[in-house]
């Protein structure tokens, strides 16, 4: 029923000044508009609302993954501009954060300013 549907992904912020500068500034993502509810971004396939709220409660693991061509470069990017990847005791990972998995597959995750977590996903 809802295949042929578009979908936008909902992130949730108490910041939301911040978020929006997080979102579109530091992330690069395409702003589309704000209104009092939230701000929405736009990716190459896919609408973000960042919705304004009273408090977030981060869940445990990443809620939002963008892919990319080069995990190396797109690490070093985000890093330039002050994120910091996430370290798991868990899970080999190299000096920049990046997991690669078994199938080849890395992943780098980050959090947004309200603690959501985020990741990078090179697919093998």
């Amino acid at each position: 029923m809802l295949a042929s549907s578009t979908a936008t992904v909902l992130v949730g912020t108490a910041k939301p000044e911040i978020a929006k500068a997080f979102y579109g500034e530091t992330l690069g993502l395409k702003f589309l508009h704000e209104d009092q509810f939230a701000a929405v971004f736009e990716t190459k396939n896919l609408k973000i609302r960042v919705s304004k709220t009273p408090a977030v409660v981060p869940a445990p693991y990443a809620i939002l993954a963008f892919d990319v061509s080069d995990m190396e470069k797109s690490v070093d990017a985000l890093a330039a501009k002050g994120i910091v990847f996430a370290r798991f005791g868990f899970l080999p990972q190299d000096a920049k954060g990046i997991w690669s998995a078994p199938d080849g597959t890395k992943v780098a995750w980050f959090h947004d300013p309200d603690l959501n977590m985020l990741s990078l996903v090179q697919p093998a």
